[in-house]
């Protein structure tokens, strides 16, 4: 029989206050999010979500911390422990990426990020800092080893991070905002297999090609 939440042990909160916000965040928004609702998703009072967090955006700030930027992490470390061509390490990036993107709400911590920032910065500054900056620099790193062993042509290694980026955070959100009210369904994997060959095209050195 499984034991209440406020009978399990107190390490294990956090985690379930983030698991509670996040399907909340998901559902809701950020704004139309309550602090007793996460609370009460979590089978917890409000006082005692206060002895683990101080305010709503320092929960959300946990949530990305927790959920998204160890994932971004764990992408890298996969794909720099292995020695391939920058061609396939891109396919496999993409590849990688979709795979995180369907089991995790991406689009949806996203899509708050982009709707609430205006009234709440401090979301963008988290998701800017643990996330975006992360994802950009990991691949831009790759794309600045790349160029140093002549597989990519001479170029900004931070712009082309977000070229190879862009469109499948496009993808993700197109999924997450526009298929809900009947737009046509996007194949993420199919977009990152042919995203990867068009750009590829531009990027490899003509040697390489």
């Amino acid at each position: 029989m499984i034991a209440p939440k406020f009978q399990r042990r107190s390490e294990d909160r956090p985690r379930e206050i983030c698991n509670a916000a996040l399907e909340l965040f998901a559902e809701r928004g950020f704004a139309a999010t309550r602090v007793e609702d996460i609370a009460a998703r979590a089978g917890i009072s409000k006082g005692t979500l206060y002895l683990y967090f101080k305010d709503k955006q320092e929960i959300f700030g946990a949530v990305v911390r927790n959920t998204v930027a160890p994932n971004i992490a764990m992408i890298r470390d996969s794909i720099t422990a292995v020695d391939m061509p920058f061609s396939l390490m891109v396919y496999t990036l993409l590849e990688r990426f979709v795979d995180i993107a369907e089991q995790l709400p991406i689009g949806a911590v996203a899509k708050i990020v982009i709707g609430e920032s205006r009234n709440f910065p401090e979301l963008a500054r988290v998701y800017h800092d643990l996330v975006i900056t992360e994802a950009i620099g990991a691949i831009a790193e790759l794309v600045g080893t790349a160029q140093a062993k002549g597989e990519v042509r001479p170029g900004d290694a931070r712009l082309f991070a977000m070229t190879l980026i862009g469109p499948m955070l496009m993808g993700i959100l197109w999924r997450e905002t526009f298929e809900p009210v009947g737009a046509a369904t996007i194949n993420l994997k199919a977009l990152a297999r042919q995203h990867a060959a068009a750009s590829l095209t531009g990027l490899l050195t003509e040697q390489v090609r």
